[in-house]
């Protein structure tokens, strides 16, 4: 994993067309702006993880009452 240090209104690139810019910081909070083609999906991770778990309990029946 790159780990970098960044301030507020920082950015840092991935790619050619992907920023990741530090908008604020408030205590352990951290808000960041992303600018990304349309085409590419961006989202938290526990959505992810969240959407994963309820797809592996539809599958193995543990989701039901």
């Amino acid at each position: 994993m790159l780990v970098l240090t960044r301030k507020t209104n920082q950015s840092i690139t991935i790619g050619d067309d992907i920023e990741i810019t530090v908008l604020s910081v408030s205590g352990d909070k951290v808000r960041i702006g992303i600018e990304a083609p349309r085409d590419i999906s961006v989202f938290r991770r526990e959505v992810l993880d969240n959407a994963e778990a309820g797809t592996e309990s539809s599958r193995d029946g543990s989701g039901d009452e």
